[in-house]
């Protein structure tokens, strides 16, 4: 009979993480060029600083022209909720935060799963991101009859679940849980260099038992990995 997986003794040390996505107003864009390059540059060394220091991790993506209700997103990866309020707080202080609204965020923390998964990547409570050119984004939820059902269903369901990801080798798969700190109970994070690959890999999920379990995966945010500098130049 198939048991739950205990937390350990490291499972303490879980990491906080958090996907924002900003939207420009659109009366920045006609400010003068020589203006809105100063903004830039100070929006781009509050992100260098945190990006530098040891408490953060911080990844910037640009979805300019890939997503109607957000121009930018920062994945930022810490171990505590104060380090990313004071890093946004910062950002919001600058000359570009005052043209910037907050359409959506995720706030997620890392945890090894309570499934018998083997060593499907993604899981765990250090993550191990940014190695790809793209990343979709979205919040998950299942079903309230998910919970019900028998544990030991439950892992069956899983396992066919895992074996389809475990084909898509050139897929990451980020599983982080939202459980009690946001509206959805987790976040997804699917990385590649190649968005076929997250499209094939998606179309495959939801053939499995499992998506009959699905109340909610959307919207969808996908974006393109570039340096802080890059992200802001797109803007305009």
């Amino acid at each position: 009979m198939p048991e739950r997986t205990q937390p350990d003794a490291a499972e303490s040390r879980r990491q906080v993480v958090s996907f924002t996505f900003y939207k420009l107003q659109p009366e920045w864009r006609r400010l003068p060029s020589s203006e809105k390059a100063e903004h830039r540059r100070e929006f781009a060394s509050v992100i260098s600083r945190w990006r530098e220091s040891d408490q953060m991790t911080v990844l910037s993506y640009s979805l300019t022209g890939l997503c109607s209700s957000a121009d930018m997103m920062l994945w930022r990866i810490c171990y505590s909720l104060e380090c990313l309020q004071q890093m946004q707080s910062e950002l919001m202080r600058t000359r570009l935060g005052a043209f910037l609204e907050l359409p959506h965020s995720y706030l997620a923390m890392t945890r090894r799963s309570q499934y018998k998964i083997g060593r499907m990547h993604g899981e765990g409570n250090a993550m191990s991101c940014g190695h790809y050119r793209y990343a979709s984004i979205l919040p998950f939820v299942k079903t309230r009859s998910w919970y019900q059902l028998a544990f030991e269903e439950r892992q069956r369901i899983v396992n066919e679940y895992v074996n389809v990801i475990a084909e898509f080798q050139r897929v990451r798969m980020n599983t982080l849980y939202s459980f009690g700190i946001d509206d959805q109970e987790y976040v997804l994070a699917f990385e590649s260099d190649n968005p076929a690959n997250i499209v094939d890999l998606k179309m495959r999920l939801r053939e499995t038992e499992n998506a009959t379990y699905i109340e909610k995966d959307t919207p969808v945010f996908t974006g393109i990995q570039c340096d802080p500098e890059k992200m802001l130049e797109q803007l305009g």
